[in-house]
């Protein structure tokens, strides 16, 4: 029979839990770089938000991916 591996599910929702911030963050900032086109820093803090954007899509694949390698791998 088997058993799920709790240290690496724990892993996983860490991945999960530091994902939720970044997805409210990174649109808010991509908002207010839109916002404010006209301004100097417009380009830099946009880039700043896709990153972030980017960022909480790979923490919520890789949490994603390491809680069901807990649950299903051997």
């Amino acid at each position: 029979m088997k058993h799920t591996n709790k240290d690496t599910l724990a892993k996983g929702v860490r991945f999960m839990a530091g994902a939720i911030p970044l997805i409210f963050i990174g649109p808010s900032v991509i908002f207010s770089a839109f916002n404010n086109q006209d301004k100097p820093l417009y380009w830099p803090i946009l880039i700043g938000g896709i990153l972030l954007s980017s960022a909480a899509g790979y923490f919520i694949f890789k949490g994603i991916r390491t809680i069901v390698k807990a649950l299903f791998d051997e």
